[in-house]
């Protein structure tokens, strides 16, 4: 009686592994998507700003040589700016979709509008609200713990970000490499 018991146990713990471990990828899979998806926002909001516009950084403090440690850094990388993208840069998760693929069952996020006003193909793409809340928590969750990490990232980097920050720097995608580099 007792070995039957300890099959059925053994037998109920086998079947819900599929489960626990299909949840713990659609985790990840929404963490990575927020992460991919915050790197769009903020390259795309960085890049609407003229380069030419610069903030001037530093102490004003005169030293005892009498110069200044003050030096001019491109207003757009400036951590001011970057702290104030985002602050509102998880709102815009609304404007993301999501794409199954049906070879690997992975989930990709893809913006259902475009910027340009260009036509997209979204005939793969699904609309759901509690994607986009889902989408929107991992974005404020990403932005609250790894806040230097973004601030160091866009001041300073400016190839490969999706890469560096969310797959090494962060460890929030670990299949990054796999997904295909697309321009949103």
């Amino acid at each position: 009686m007792e070995k039957h018991f300890y099959i059925v146990i053994v037998c109920a713990l086998m079947s819900l592994h599929p489960l626990l471990v299909q949840g713990a990828r659609q985790g990840q899979d929404i963490k990575c998507g927020a992460c991919r998806a915050l790197v769009d926002e903020m390259e795309w909001a960085i890049s609407q700003i003229d380069p030419k516009k610069m903030i001037q950084t530093g102490s004003f403090r005169i030293n005892p040589d009498g110069s200044q440690s003050v030096r001019e850094v491109p207003f757009s990388r400036s951590e001011s700016h970057l702290l104030e993208l985002m602050e509102e840069v998880c709102e815009r998760m609304n404007d993301y979709g999501e794409r199954v693929d049906p070879a690997t069952d992975r989930k990709t996020y893809v913006r259902h509008a475009s910027r340009d006003g260009t036509a997209m193909d979204l005939s793969d793409v699904a609309f759901d609200s509690r994607v986009s809340s889902s989408l929107k928590f991992a974005c404020e969750t990403i932005v609250e713990q790894h806040e230097d990490e973004l601030i160091e990232f866009f001041a300073h980097e400016t190839d490969n970000v999706k890469d560096k920050l969310c797959s090494k720097r962060t460890d929030l995608c670990d299949h990054a490499l796999k997904i295909p580099h697309d321009e949103l």
